[in-house]
C-alpha cells in the first residue's frame, strides 16, 4: 500500500509538469553534450512547463529515478548541475523569455544572450526572430542569428552570416568575427569576415569620435559654468578672486544639504530635490560672496596683489570651515532618477543624461546672465560702474551697493556651477581647487570683460583638452594647454576677443 501511494505521488508530481519525459530525463541525467542538446531542443520546441522544470533543477528539487526526472518526488537521485549546466540553463531561461509578450522581458533576455551566440541555439533564435515585432529588438535578434551562424559547419552559412554582420556596430560582434577569422579555412568566408570586421571598425571609429566630441563639449560646458561667475568678479570688476573655487564648493555642499533634507523629510519627493537645490545653491554662495565683498574686498579695489592674497586666505578659511562642519571625507550627491542612465546611440556611444542636463543648464545660465547684464537696471549699473566708477557715482549710482550686488551675482553663479558639478562626482572640501586654474584660463583666453569670449574659450578649451588627452594623456594635455595660453597672451595680451577701442595720443 505504501509503495502504491509513493508511485501515485510520483506520477502526480510529474503530471503537473507536462514536459516530454524523454527530454526531461536527458536534461537531468544525460551526458554533458547530450544534456545541452536536449535543453536546446526543448527550448526550440517551446515545451510546456520547461521554465518551471529548469527553475526546479536550479533549486535542487528535481529527482531522477528509473530513468525519469520528476519535480518534488519523494525519492531519487539529485541531478548534477555544474557551472556549464547552470550557464546553459540560464541561457535557456533567457531564450524562453525571448517570446514573452512583455518587451522589457525580451530586451533583458537579449542582453543576457548577447554573448551566447551558438549554432546549437539557432532554432531558438530563429523562432524568436520570426515572432518579434519590435524593430530595435528585431535588429538585435538578426545580429544574434548571424552570430550563431558563424559557428556553423557550413562555409556558405558562415559567409552569409559575415555579410549580415557587415551592418553591425557591436564591438562584441567584431571580436567574434576576429576570433572566427583566425581559424576560418574557407577563403570566401574569410574575405566576407574581413570585410565585416573593417566595416564594423569604421562604424565604431565614428562612435569613438562622437564620444570624444561630446566629452569635450561636456567639459567645455562645465568650464563655462565655472568661468561665468569669474567673468563678473574678475572680468568686469577686476578682482582676482582666489576663493572662487571655494564658492563652487559652497554651492555643491548646499546641494548635498538639500538632498539630505529631502531624504529625511520628504523621501517620496526625492527626485525633485534638485529643483530646490538650484536656487538654494545660488543664494548660499551669493550670501557668502556678498559677505566677502563687504568685509574684505571692498577695501582692496585697485590693489590686485593684496586682493589675491586676501582671497587666497579666505579660500583656506572656507575649506577648513567645511572640514570642521562636514568632515574631511567626500560626501556623495545622488542623481535623481530622471538624471540616471544615458541615451545609447551606438554600442560605444552613450550620452549620460546628467551631462546632457549640464549642457542645457549652462546654456540657460548663460542666456539669463546675458539678459541680466544687457536688459536690466542692475546690469546697466554694473556696466556703468565697471567702465567709469566716478562718472557713475556722479549721476547718483550707489557704487558700493552695485559692487556688492555684482560680486554676489558672480558668487551665486559659482554656486550654480557647484550644484551642477555635484551631479557628476563626489563633493569634498578640495572640489574647487580642480577648476580654479582652468576658470582663470578661460576668462583670460576669451578676453577680460567679454562674455562671448568666455563662451568660445570655455567650449574650445574643453574640446581641445579632450583631444590632447586622447593623444598624449591628461598631464601632457594640461601642459600643452598652459603653453598655448602663454603663446596667445604673448600675441594678444587682452585675449582672443578683447574689447575694441581707440588709443588716444
Amino acid at each position: 500500500m505504501r509503495s502504491l501511494l509513493g508511485l501515485l505521488l510520483m506520477l502526480a508530481a510529474f503530471s503537473c509538469h507536462a514536459l516530454a519525459p524523454e527530454l526531461a530525463a536527458k536534461i537531468a541525467a544525460g551526458e554533458g553534450d547530450e544534456r545541452v542538446a536536449a535543453l536546446n531542443e526543448a527550448v526550440a520546441k517551446g515545451e510546456p512547463q520547461l521554465a518551471e522544470f529548469l527553475h526546479a533543477m536550479l533549486d535542487g528539487r528535481v529527482r531522477v529515478k528509473d530513468g525519469k526526472a520528476l519535480i518534488d518526488a519523494p525519492e531519487g537521485d539529485e541531478p548534477i548541475v555544474n557551472n556549464r549546466m547552470r550557464r546553459e540553463i540560464d541561457a535557456a531561461l533567457a531564450g524562453l523569455d525571448l517570446v514573452s509578450p512583455d518587451r522589457e522581458v525580451r530586451a533583458k533576455a537579449l542582453a543576457t544572450l548577447r554573448d551566447e551566440a551558438d549554432a546549437a541555439r539557432l532554432p531558438m533564435f530563429e523562432k524568436a526572430l520570426a515572432a518579434e515585432t519590435d524593430a530595435g529588438l528585431k535588429a538585435q535578434l538578426t545580429d544574434l542569428v548571424a552570430g550563431a551562424l558563424l559557428t556553423s559547419d557550413d562555409a556558405a552559412k558562415r559567409k552569409h552570416a559575415a555579410e549580415q554582420l557587415t551592418g553591425s556596430a557591436d564591438p562584441a560582434k567584431r571580436a567574434m568575427l576576429l576570433e572566427r577569422l583566425a581559424s576560418e579555412p574557407d577563403a570566401g568566408a574569410k574575405r566576407a569576415m574581413q570585410k565585416a570586421v573593417d566595416a564594423i571598425q569604421s562604424r565604431l571609429a565614428w562612435g569613438d569620435r562622437a564620444q570624444l566630441l561630446f566629452s569635450g563639449i561636456s567639459l567645455g560646458s562645465i568650464l563655462l559654468l565655472v568661468a561665468l561667475g569669474l567673468a563678473i568678479t574678475y572680468g568686469l570688476m577686476g578682482v582676482i578672486n582666489m576663493a572662487h573655487g571655494e564658492l563652487l564648493m559652497v554651492g555643491a555642499y548646499a546641494t548635498w544639504a538639500v538632498q539630505q533634507a529631502f531624504r529625511s523629510l520628504a523621501p517620496g519627493a526625492f527626485d525633485y530635490y534638485l529643483v530646490v537645490a538650484i536656487p538654494v545653491s545660488f543664494l548660499v554662495a551669493a550670501a557668502v560672496g556678498a559677505a566677502m565683498e563687504r568685509s574684505v574686498i571692498r577695501w582692496l579695489y585697485g590693489r590686485p596683489l593684496e586682493t589675491l592674497l586676501a582671497t587666497w586666505g579666505i579660500s583656506l578659511i572656507l575649506m577648513q570651515t567645511v572640514r570642521s562642519l562636514f568632515g574631511a571625507q567626500n560626501v556623495a550627491v545622488e542623481n535623481p532618477a530622471w538624471l540616471s542612465g544615458g541615451w545609447a546611440l551606438l554600442p560605444n556611444l552613450t550620452l549620460p543624461y546628467n551631462r546632457i542636463a549640464i549642457l542645457g543648464f549652462a546654456a540657460l545660465v548663460l542666456i539669463a546672465m546675458a539678459l541680466l547684464l544687457s536688459k536690466t537696471r542692475l546690469g546697466l549699473m554694473v556696466r556703468g560702474v565697471t567702465q567709469n566708477r566716478r562718472m557713475a557715482s556722479c549721476v547718483g549710482v550707489n557704487t558700493a551697493r552695485v559692487d556688492t550686488l555684482a560680486f554676489a551675482l558672480g558668487s551665486g553663479i559659482a554656486g550654480l556651477a557647484g550644484c551642477a558639478l555635484s551631479q557628476i562626482g563626489n563633493v569634498g572640501p578640495d572640489l574647487g581647487q580642480s577648476y580654479i586654474v582652468d576658470a582663470f584660463m578661460v576668462v583670460v583666453l576669451g578676453g577680460v570683460g567679454q562674455l562671448a569670449g568666455t563662451v568660445y574659450a570655455g567650449l574650445g578649451l574643453g574640446v581641445l583638452s579632450k583631444l590632447l588627452e586622447g593623444w598624449q594623456g591628461a598631464v601632457l594635455a594640461k601642459i600643452a594647454l598652459l603653453l598655448l595660453l602663454v603663446l596667445v597672451i604673448q600675441k594678444k595680451p587682452q585675449g582672443l576677443f578683447a574689447l575694441k577701442g581707440r588709443s588716444v595720443e
